[in-house]
């Protein structure tokens, strides 16, 4: 396949030298616009290519058998491919399993009955989610129909066939649950010393590589920070494990996600995390008030592209002396990153040292790892 036609891998056509210099430039330069610009850029930290873990394709039925691929750039076609040179080794060598699947499952008919009338209706089109979890894969298949017996059939035949597809689950939509087909173990990542168990479908760092960067990095920054730490946004827990293993820590973990939660509740008690607890909570819409900040000594963020505008307004507003006096800020999003750490500066926070970490290999995304002093 020709990298240079799927909607990913926009920057693959530079050579690597050329690569990290433009990356470095263009986040320097989006960085610019911080009003006081008193900080350290830190050595950009470079993930190499083939170790995405997660992946989502879409399929289409054809007259040929089915295409499996990514979408061109800006346009709803399908790239057709085998191969990746982007992901997981692991992730690769299934493309063609996966692709046989799904194309059997395209052959059963559904039976629709509408007002009295039987139509038969086949799987078209769909997606297919892919994430590589420590112990396996970890497989969603999205289409608009309900798996018919048959089909789930085909599923438990197929995958026991396969010893690195770990579950299999299915859903209508990214709206709608996904139903467990097939589950041979638990999927997990670690993050820290913990085992951290994934719904399916879940979001995660897009390599392992890149998850242990960014860890090391708020660990960094955080120090020898002890007593109350929050973690907002904290997704499946993998910067609140590894916070705790220091015993005088305690963890306050804060996302909107019941799903991401309840597994996150579920590792921590299986494994005896003593000083992690868990909130369900919409920090857009219900970011921590002053009076809750007090309690913290340091605050780690990791909001969606978003950002997180209505939480640093509130610290930026809470009184100086009842605040946390460190932040560390991990952004997916140097241009909404840029907005807040305006925000938080111009509340009397100061932006000591940012780090890129570029785990979205030879694209235009860029992920920073930044830490704020509050020196009263």
């Amino acid at each position: 396949m020709d990298c240079g036609l799927c909607g990913g891998c926009s920057l693959r056509h530079l050579g690597y030298e050329e690569y990290c210099q433009y990356k470095s430039f263009q986040v320097r330069n989006i960085l610019q616009s911080i009003t006081r610009h008193q900080f350290s850029f830190a050595d950009p930290i470079f993930i190499d290519s083939s170790t995405r873990r997660r992946a989502s394709f879409a399929f289409q039925r054809c007259k040929n058998g089915l295409i499996l691929g990514f979408n061109a750039f800006h346009s709803h076609e399908i790239i057709d491919l085998d191969f990746c040179p982007q992901l997981t080794t692991l992730i690769n060598r299934n493309l063609s399993f996966l692709r046989v699947l799904l194309f059997e499952l395209c052959q059963y008919p559904h039976i629709i009955k509408r007002k009295g009338k039987i139509k038969t209706q086949y799987v078209e089109q769909g997606d297919l989610w892919i994430t590589q979890a420590d112990n396996g894969l970890d497989v969603v298949l999205e289409f608009n129909f309900p798996l018919t017996l048959e089909q789930r059939e085909i599923i438990f035949q197929q995958v026991n066939t396969n010893s690195d597809i770990i579950r299999v689950s299915h859903r209508l939509s990214t709206q709608h649950k996904a139903e467990t087909i097939l589950q041979k173990y638990s999927p997990y990542i670690k993050a820290g010393k913990a085992d951290i168990f994934l719904p399916a479908g879940t979001f995660l760092q897009p390599s392992r590589e890149g998850q242990e960067k960014l860890t090391a990095l708020v660990k960094h920054y955080i120090g020898n920070t002890t007593g109350n730490i929050a973690d907002l946004f904290c997704g499946a827990g993998t910067f609140s494990c590894p916070l705790a293993e220091i015993p005088e820590r305690k963890i306050l973990a804060v996302d909107s996600s019941s799903e991401l939660l309840t597994a996150f509740q579920y590792s921590i008690n299986k494994q005896m995390i003593v000083n992690i607890d868990i909130v369900n909570r919409n920090l857009f819409k219900y970011p921590l008030t002053e009076n809750e900040l007090e309690q913290f000594c340091a605050v780690v963020l990791d909001p969606p592209r978003a950002g997180a505008k209505e939480q640093v307004s509130v610290l930026a507003q809470t009184e100086r002396g009842k605040r946390p006096t460190k932040l560390v800020y991990v952004s997916c999003n140097p241009q909404s990153f840029v907005r807040d750490a305006n925000i938080l500066q111009s509340g009397g926070y100061t932006l000591t040292e940012i780090t890129m970490v570029d785990q979205f290999v030879y694209t235009q995304h860029a992920e920073l790892v930044a830490l704020f002093m509050d020196n009263d």
